[in-house]
């Protein structure tokens, strides 16, 4: 018995009639979390966790048809019984658990274990099929726990300072960016771009407290700035107005930093494998945790971590998808922000 079919418009439950993030129009979408690559414009009814609500309703428009669920809140579509579980991604990210006559099939969009403060933790969920990301599949990438991750921020900020230098970090409106902020809080004066920003107005508006800081307006002379923190979107590499903060070293904040090749491409100061995907090892961990007879591996590194998982006695599919560009190109996420 099939339950999801793998689309041109999107993933799409078979017997509930609905589409899992789908990237193109479609009558009834059932959203994991906010990201550009997964929440698109055109759809004509929504349906995400209560805290995604504001996100989308900020990212697509006022007046999109949308409705919030609770985690662990059980709606029925159609004859399937639909459930949002914690993602740990970004706040109001959810993996969708349908089950329909017995059979289970999770759809975990985008997930981290690591508990990061800020978004609601990883849920492991038991079910016969598992449809995984593979963003960062590869043994390479292993990140540090969180307080070595703050502490490395903290500590490159304090070697600026050293040299009169002001600390420019690059990271996601949604998610990096208040992970930022949370690991440099108090550590001096703290600015932010204005998409920034009202993202931040967002986690405020459903009850989660962040440091203080200013917006920054590129329109003054922004001297003031000078050996403060300024976090900016990844769009802002690329444009002029970055020239203007004075004395500055800029870090990009990625995953993919665990890289050299990846910093000097953008020619930045700085890296730091902050990432708000899972690494190799917890992939695995969460894969184990599912108990999943099947795996679906979608966007990221597909082929090998495909391979991998047959080797180790999973029935494991690779398919296509339209995910992905959140962590690979964000520059033309971030410009819509």
């Amino acid at each position: 018995m099939q339950i999801i079919q793998f689309r041109h418009e999107g993933i799409y439950c078979v017997p509930g009639k609905f589409y899992i993030d789908p990237w193109k129009p479609v009558e009834r979408a059932l959203i994991t979390h906010g990201h550009g690559d997964h929440a698109h414009r055109g759809m004509k009814k929504y349906l995400c966790h209560h805290f995604s609500v504001p996100i989308l309703q900020s990212r697509l428009g006022p007046d999109i048809t949308v409705e919030g669920i609770g985690f662990n809140e059980t709606i029925v579509i159609n004859g399937v019984r639909v459930s949002f579980h914690p993602a740990g991604h970004v706040v109001g990210s959810a993996q969708i658990r349908m089950e329909y006559k017995g059979k289970v099939v999770v759809v975990s969009g985008d997930y981290k274990l690591q508990d990061d403060g800020l978004s609601t933790p990883f849920e492991p969920i038991r079910c016969h099929e598992f449809v995984s990301e593979s963003t960062f599949g590869l043994p390479i990438y292993q990140w540090n726990d969180i307080d070595k991750q703050e502490e490395e921020l903290r500590q490159w900020i304090a070697h600026n300072q050293s040299y009169g230098r002001t600390s420019v970090f690059v990271g996601y409106s949604l998610g990096k960016a208040q992970r930022i902020l949370k690991a440099v809080a108090d550590v001096a004066p703290t600015y932010v771009h204005h998409s920034i920003h009202r993202i931040n107005q967002v986690y405020e508006s459903i009850g989660i407290e962040l440091p203080k800081y200013e917006v920054l307006d590129f329109r003054e002379d922004i001297k003031y700035v000078d050996q403060g923190i300024v976090v900016l979107p990844p769009a802002m590499i690329e444009s002029k107005v970055i020239k203007k903060i004075p004395n500055m070293s800029y870090a990009i904040c990625s995953g993919w930093m665990t890289v050299r090749g990846a910093r000097r491409w953008r020619s930045a100061d700085a890296g730091f494998a902050l990432s708000d995907h899972a690494d190799w090892n917890d992939l695995l961990k969460a894969i184990r945790s599912t108990e999943a007879e099947k795996i679906y591996i979608t966007h990221g590194q597909t082929t090998i971590f495909r391979k991998y998982l047959c080797e180790l006695g999973y029935e494991a599919e690779e398919v296509m998808t339209a995910y992905g560009e959140e962590e690979s190109n964000a520059i033309e996420l971030e410009g819509n922000v």
